[in-house]
């Protein structure tokens, strides 16, 4: 919100207050009102927002497939969902299995996540990353699964370039996914 905009709610509110006749009070009543109601959702945005900006350094629990894991951070148990990705889905033999198996193993124990959004099921969106935090090797995990030919970029909630730039790359080798075609190159489509 602009300067403007917040000098003109002030002179708004002072003008309100300012006459005590009752068609001025009945301004007032619906200007607390309104803050009241809005204050709730004002302050949640607010949390939500340090939400999907934070980083934690958390333990790796399980790795259920391609892009789906389970950790905990700062004593919280959280179900990650890979930002940028999807990976096939277990029951596209053999791309799904391959892919966990990728993940698994190139997976430290520890990982620092990069709290992006929050899905539909609840799931923390985010981007987990290797290595260590004072060092030059830290590798985002999402982006190796797509480089290393384990999982396509969901274009529907991508926009960072690097993904896409790995993927035109991996799709070069032929290898992984781009082996030959089919729905394991565009899971989205395989799940509707």
């Amino acid at each position: 919100m602009g300067f403007t905009s917040m000098k003109r709610i002030f002179l708004y509110i002072y003008r309100a207050i300012r006459p005590a006749t009752s068609h001025h009070r009945l301004h007032l009543f619906w200007i607390f009102a309104i803050v009241g109601l809005a204050a709730p959702w004002g302050c949640a945005w607010i949390g939500d927002f340090r939400l999907f900006t934070s980083t934690s350094t958390c333990t790796v629990n399980s790795i259920y497939d391609g892009d789906t894991m389970r950790l905990t951070c700062g004593g919280e148990k959280v179900k990650v969902r890979l930002y940028c990705i999807d990976a096939p889905e277990m029951k596209q033999k053999p791309w799904g299995k391959e892919s966990r198996d990728y993940l698994r193993a190139i997976t430290p124990e520890t990982v620092d996540l990069i709290r992006k959004d929050k899905d539909r099921y609840g799931r923390i969106v985010g981007e987990v990353i290797a290595g260590d935090p004072d060092g030059n090797d830290r590798e985002s995990l999402n982006l190796a699964q797509v480089a290393f030919e384990h999982a396509a970029v969901y274009p529907n909630y991508c926009k960072d370039e690097r993904f896409y730039q790995a993927q035109r790359a991996a799709k070069g080798t032929s290898d992984g996914i781009w082996e030959k075609p089919g729905e394991h190159q565009a899971p989205w489509r395989f799940r509707h």
